[in-house]
């Protein structure tokens, strides 16, 4: 059995928490390897909706256990709150399912001042970035900074203090170039403290836990947040995340080496979304983006921002097919596209003029790409909720075929609506 990992192989939004929710069925353990409360998914189990931002997806299936990794950065008020509100859904949230990183990264109310500052102050001069203020970045600069509080830190009250002072010494030097009052240590480790009776018995060291688990046998899915185009090295850079989200981060954020990870599955969209600012080539401005906004219902689970919308990008896709090792794709909501007389797919770039077939590096040639596109017929009758690729549209076959070519990679799952039942298994990923 594979192991497997779950990217977004977009902007983020694809999908991922049905696609997780729909693959925790065959596994024993789900870990989330980075990011922070900034990501959303969305599962609708029996007709119940949940939204989780830090908790991975198999949070709320019985008899799984969930591992918020290392690379993760954790707001401990924020997890206690969505805690509770699993709870008062129904949900039993405890050690016997879930289990936190005692090397994870804290983030702590200085980061998410620091983080909507900077946002604002980006915003008056027009070059923000799109953060959702959660004090996700700031706390990643702490990690790579050596000054973070990490959780197994709450457990260690003596040494606790000197490094809330070496925190500080940076924070509030920051603070006084912005004329904003100092940070008392005080404050700092008041809030630790009121968090630590809720964090702490949750601790482990999960990778050797993980480690036990793969041993045994366990089947494990890795889930990411956001999109492999917000990857900080690899994405649309300055507008990306503070981690990196491509698939070989599972590792280094589970502590699980890279030889534990047999399948890729990246999620896609039959279209493109992206939330917040930077390049975005094949984006609508017209009735169509419109149209698909609204059947797409494309508003950000965790901010409630509307999405921008526009046509599938392979060139996009296709890039981070490589940059992840993906070894087969998740389509979804290809039922938005149902009734369009015709669609276009972005097939390749130009550049000042000349063809290009991957998204630059350059933040000023990212804005400059101009998408070339490919038109195919539409469909009007309805693909939503097939479950067999003899339930689809002939036309909509023929569109996700289409795709298979240009972007390198087989699609291996196709989700055609919101419910978990309705997707058409091309190949299980946990089948090595």
């Amino acid at each position: 059995m594979a192991n497997v990992v779950v990217v977004g192989a977009q902007w983020g939004d694809e999908g991922k928490g049905k696609i997780v929710d729909w693959l925790s069925e065959k596994a024993d353990v789900v870990v989330r390897f980075q990011g922070g409360h900034n990501a959303g998914h969305t599962l609708v189990i029996n007709g119940t909706t949940y939204k989780l931002s830090l908790l991975p997806s198999g949070i709320v299936r019985e008899g799984k256990l969930s591992v918020i990794g290392n690379g993760v950065v954790i707001d401990p008020h924020a997890f206690i709150a969505e805690a509770a509100r699993l709870e008062e859904q129904g949900v039993k949230v405890s050690r016997d399912n879930l289990r936190i990183a005692d090397n994870a990264t804290l983030i702590l109310s200085l980061h998410r001042e620091l983080d909507a500052l900077r946002e604002d102050a980006a915003a008056a001069s027009g070059t923000k970035i799109g953060t959702t203020k959660r004090g996700i970045g700031p706390a990643y600069e702490d990690k790579a900074g050596r000054r973070a509080i990490r959780v197994k830190d709450l457990d260690d009250p003596q040494m606790l203090p000197g490094k809330i002072d070496r925190l500080l010494v940076h924070h509030n030097a920051i603070r006084r170039g912005l004329d904003l009052p100092e940070i008392s240590a005080d404050a700092v480790l008041n809030e630790l403290m009121s968090a630590a009776p809720k964090i702490l018995p949750f601790m482990d060291a999960t990778w050797d836990l993980l480690e036990d688990k793969r041993r045994a046998g366990a089947r494990i899915l890795f889930e990411g947040a956001q999109g492999a185009l917000l990857d900080v090295d690899h994405g649309t850079y300055p507008y990306v995340t503070s981690s990196n989200t491509v698939a070989g981060a599972a590792a280094t954020g589970s502590g699980l080496g890279p030889k534990s990870i047999g399948f890729v599955l990246g999620i896609a969209k039959a279209y493109t979304t992206r939330v917040g600012e930077g390049p975005f080539p094949t984006e609508l401005f017209d009735e169509i983006g419109k149209t698909i906004g609204e059947r797409g219902r494309e508003f950000g689970t965790v901010t409630g921002r509307p999405r921008r919308c526009g046509w599938f990008d392979s060139v996009t896709v296709r890039q981070t097919v490589r940059t992840s090792g993906i070894d087969g794709i998740a389509l979804t909501k290809l039922d938005i596209l149902d009734g369009f007389d015709e669609i276009k797919v972005c097939t390749h770039y130009l550049l000042d003029g000349k063809k290009i077939d991957r998204l630059p590096a350059s933040q000023g040639e990212q804005a400059r790409v101009q998408a070339v596109y490919e038109t195919i017929e539409g469909w009007k009758q309805s693909s939503q909720g097939a479950r067999s690729w003899a339930d689809l549209p002939a036309q909509a076959v023929k569109y996700v075929r289409r795709i298979e070519e240009l972007i390198g990679c087989p699609v291996t799952l196709l989700s055609t609506s919101p419910e978990r039942e309705d997707t058409i298994l091309v190949q299980d990923p946990f089948q090595d």
